[in-house]
């Protein structure tokens, strides 16, 4: 059968016309890169940055040093003693109360050991202005709890695991001890798990009080739980921005390390 000439041209033309929508679906179809993990933020009126740790896309580790060595002490210690071959790295950020040589004082898990039990003492200073709290996780779940909710709760051992205090919000309210936006400001920061098992982690980039930091936790970020991580020695290095803070010596160090493509997190037993 002869097709007439006006006829091949326009299956000619259709041909050309299918290939080109099916080129622009596949465009269209293509992933979006995911979102850089930090972000400039303000709340009522302070510059802050917030960091979110996806179980998707990232595991999270506690470091104090190099294996059988010393505390890091600092940021730009742990991003040269990084060891080959370990994940990139998408933030780090300071987190939990220490001593004067860079040890925790209070529960301190790394890789699924324990270096220091649960502090449930009484005393003075941030750390003991009850209640306190724990940040912890085990393969892609992570949580926020008070240290009398994490004791009677917890029972195995997670991978990872850091005591500090106050905590900030608890079960959707402001810790009953903290003012509304006192008159201590400082350079502070913070951690809190939402409901979607994401942890969200926050460092002011200008002095803010204990009340406005929880209250964005808690109005911005709607995290049920959150715990503060330290004050004044608050540091962030955030490798994809060439962010790396210095200042006075720090101890444990929370790392979110990116995941390899296609690399799952395992649920917590």
């Amino acid at each position: 059968m002869k097709w007439p000439l006006a006829a091949l041209g326009a299956l000619a033309l259709a041909a050309c016309g299918d290939s080109g929508d099916a080129a622009s679906r596949e465009t269209a179809a293509a992933p979006a890169p995911p979102p850089p993990p930090c972000e400039s933020a303000s709340f009522e009126g302070v510059p802050l940055t917030h960091c979110i740790a996806d179980p998707a896309r990232h595991r999270i580790t506690l470091v104090l040093g190099p294996r059988g060595g010393a505390p890091y002490r600092s940021l730009s210690e742990l991003a040269v003693g990084r060891p080959s071959g370990a994940p990139p790295v998408a933030f780090a950020m300071n987190g939990g109360m220490f001593d004067e040589a860079g040890q925790p004082i209070g529960y301190y898990v790394e890789n699924g050991k324990r270096l220091h039990k649960l502090n449930r003492n009484e005393g003075a200073g941030n750390f003991h202005l009850l209640p306190n709290g724990v940040f912890y996780g085990t393969g892609g779940q992570w949580a926020v709890r008070t240290a009398g909710d994490f004791a009677a709760h917890v029972f195995r051992r997670p991978e990872f695991g850091t005591q500090s205090g106050p905590m900030l919000v608890i079960a959707g309210k402001l810790h009953p001890k903290i003012d509304p936006d006192g008159a201590s400001l400082k350079l502070r920061n913070g951690v809190g798990v939402d409901r979607q098992g994401r942890a969200h982690f926050v460092i002011s980039d200008a002095p803010v009080s204990f009340g406005k930091l929880a209250r964005y936790f808690r109005d911005e970020l709607k995290t049920p739980n959150a715990l503060f991580l330290d004050g004044s020695v608050s540091s962030l290095w955030n490798p994809e921005l060439g962010r790396i803070d210095g200042g006075p010596p720090l101890g444990p160090l929370i790392v979110v390390e990116k995941r390899a493509k296609g690399a799952a997190a395992k649920d917590a037993p």
